[in-house]
C-alpha cells in the first residue's frame, strides 16, 4: 500500500527515495521481529546509517545539556532525512487531498491542529494523532510526514494535535489537551468529512503515550471509546531501567540521558511517575480498544513498548505487535529515506483498517 504509493511517486514525480522503481510491489526481506536485543539486530541498516550520519554532520549539541528553549532550535531527524534527499536530488512530500490548519478549544485556551484529508469520497475514518518530542519538543511540522503517510495510505482523516509543551506546561497539561482534542474530533468529525463512530487515536514516542492515555481517560470518564490505538515506540513508564535502556544508553537520535531530561521537564514531581496517565504501563488496561504497537531495536524504549503490548494482551485487548531491527527511534516517519518505515506504515494501516 504505502510502498506502492511511494514507488509510483518516485517513478513519476520524485517524492521520496527508494532503492529502485518497479511497477509492482516486489517482496522485500522483512526487517521486523519480536526477538530480544542482539548485537546484529542493533546494527543500523545502510539507509538508517545515512540518516544518522546526516544528523551528526549538522553539529547539534546533546539535548540533555541544553535548556528547552535551546533544544527546540537544534536539528532533528526530519532535518537529517531532508538533507539525505537533497543530496540525492529527491524532494519529499507525500500528497494528500487537503491539509488545513485550524485551532480548537482546549482546557486552557486554543489548541492548534492540522487536518489531513485523503482524496476520495468520505466520510472517512478518523485518526487523532499526537506528535513525539518528549512532551518538550515537537511541532505539527516535525511529524508532518507520518501524518501524510497515514492519511494517504490508510484513507483516514488525520487530525494532528499540537498540545501544550513542558516545562512551561507540566503534566497533566499535554494529556488534558490530548483528551480534549479527541473529544472535539468525536463531536465534530462529520464537519471534517469524518465518521464520528470511527475515531481512533495514535502517536509516536511521547505521542504514543498520549494516545493510549487518551484511551484510558475515555474509558475512565465513560465517553465514547476510540475504535483503535496506533502506538509507535511509546513512553510507557518513567523508570529507565529496562534491558533496552541499558543496551541503547548512548543510542542516536534518542538515548537514556535524553529520556531522563524529557521526563524531568514533563513531570511536575517525581511522584507523577506512578500516575497511570503519565506511565500507562502502571495502569489497569482492561477494556481498552484493540491496538497496534510498533517498536525499534535501536531505541531505549523498545523493552517498555513490548512490555506494554504484552500487558494489553494479558488484559484481553487484541494487539498486533512488531519490532523493527536495524532502525532507531523516529524511523516511523522516515519512509522517504528508510525502507523499513514503509513496512511499518503498511503494518499500522492494516491495523487501523481492521476496524469496520
Amino acid at each position: 500500500m504505502y510502498r506502492n504509493l511511494i514507488s509510483a511517486a518516485v517513478c513519476g514525480v520524485a517524492l521520496v527515495a527508494l532503492p529502485a522503481c518497479t511497477s509492482q510491489d516486489e517482496p522485500r526481506p522483512s526487517k521486523s521481529s519480536d526477538k530480544p536485543f542482539s548485537a546484529k539486530s542493533a546494527e543500523p541498516t545502510k539507509d538508517m546509517q545515512e540518516v544518522l550520519d546526516a544528523l551528526g554532520a549538522m553539529g547539534g549539541k546533546p539535548i540533555e545539556t541544553l535548556s528547552p528553549a535551546e533544544a527546540r532550535k537544534q536539528p532533528g531527524p526530519p532535518d537529517a532525512v531532508k538533507a539525505v534527499l537533497v543530496k540525492e536530488g529527491k524532494p519529499v512530500q507525500i500528497p494528500v487531498g487537503k491539509v488545513e490548519d485550524r485551532k480548537i478549544t482546549g482546557p486552557a485556551g486554543q489548541i492548534p491542529v492540522r487536518i489531513y484529508t485523503p482524496d476520495g469520497n468520505g466520510p472517512f475514518p478518523v485518526l487523532v494523532y499526537y506528535h513525539g518530542g518528549g512532551w518538550v519538543l515537537g511541532t505539527l511540522d516535525t511529524y508532518d510526514s507520518s501524518c501524510r503517510a497515514l492519511a494517504s495510505t490508510g484513507k483516514h482523516v488525520v487530525v494532528s494535535v499540537d498540545y501544550r509543551l513542558a516545562p512551561e506546561h507540566k503534566f497533566p497539561a499535554a494529556s488534558d489537551d490530548s483528551f480534549a482534542a479527541y473529544q472535539w474530533v468525536v463531536k465534530n468529525a462529520a464537519s471534517i468529512n469524518g465518521d464520528p463512530k470511527r475515531v481512533a487515536v495514535g502517536g509516536e514516542s511521547a505521542g504514543g503515550n498520549l494516545a493510549t492515555v487518551t484511551a484510558l481517560q475515555a474509558r475512565d470518564k465513560k465517553v465514547q471509546m476510540p475504535t483503535y490505538q496506533l502506538i509507535v515506540y511509546p513512553v510507557a513508564n518513567h523508570a529507565f531501567d529496562t534491558e533496552s535502556y541499558r543496551q541503547n544508553a548512548t543510542a542516536k537520535p534518542l538515548n537514556a540521558d535524553m529520556m531522563k531530561w524529557f521526563s524531568g521537564h514533563y513531570l511536575a514531581s517525581p511522584s507523577d511517575a506512578a500516575n497511570p496517565y503519565a506511565s500507562p504501563l502502571r495502569a489497569d488496561l482492561t477494556g481498552l480498544p484493540p491496538a497496534t504497537v510498533i517498536t525499534a531495536t535501536i531505541d531505549p524504549l523498545m523493552s517498555e513498548g513490548k512490555a506494554y503490548s504484552d500487558k494489553l494482551e494479558a488484559a484481553g485487548v487484541k494487539v498486533r505487535y512488531k519490532n523493527y531491527d536495524g532502525v532507531t527511534h523516529e524511523f516511523f516517519g522516515m519512509g522517504a529515506a528508510v525502507p523499513a518505515s514503509l513496512e511499518a506504515i503498511d503494518f499500522a494501516v492494516d491495523g487501523l483498517n481492521s476496524v469496520k
